[in-house]
């Protein structure tokens, strides 16, 4: 960081506090995505705006002293059969400290709302009984052979 902080002013658009907001969320452990169906999927591939997140920022101060209210409201859906109150919780810790580094500011209000669990994309049966092992499967002892330290 600079010593000699130059005067002047900055602008962050929406659209950059967005793509900070969506990073942080689906980096979060247990997220799988963000709520708005087949309707939000259109709208994203439309460049209209990214489904789930609403981002929004308060009318600054007539004097132009204080900073203007931010505002993030995000409608996720969780991996089914994790502790919903946690991946919130992970989800909030993410977000509020993206947007603490990239913006060098604090969130007034952050709203999460889980909108739906979805059911992981993976065969749950056990290695084994006539099945061959593909490429792609991991054995129990894979980790261990793979000389990873696990705490």
């Amino acid at each position: 960081m600079p010593t000699n902080p130059t005067p002047g002013r900055s602008l962050v658009t929406r659209r950059a506090v967005v793509d900070v907001v969506r990073v942080a969320t689906l980096g979060s452990y247990g997220v799988t995505g963000f709520a708005g169906g087949w309707i939000g999927a259109v709208q994203e591939r439309l460049g209209l705006g990214q489904p789930g997140i609403d981002v929004t920022f308060g009318e600054p101060a007539p004097d132009g002293g204080a900073r203007p209210d931010l505002t993030i409201d995000l409608a996720i859906t969780v991996a089914y059969g994790l502790p919903i109150a946690e991946v919130a919780r992970q989800v909030d810790s993410a977000v509020r400290y993206a947007i603490r580094g990239a913006l060098a500011r604090e969130i007034d209000r952050l709203v999460i709302h889980v909108d739906g669990l979805r059911v992981a994309a993976y065969d749950p049966r056990p290695m084994g009984g006539g099945r061959t092992r593909g490429v792609h499967d991991v054995a129990t002892d894979d980790l261990a052979a793979s000389g990873t330290d696990v705490a």
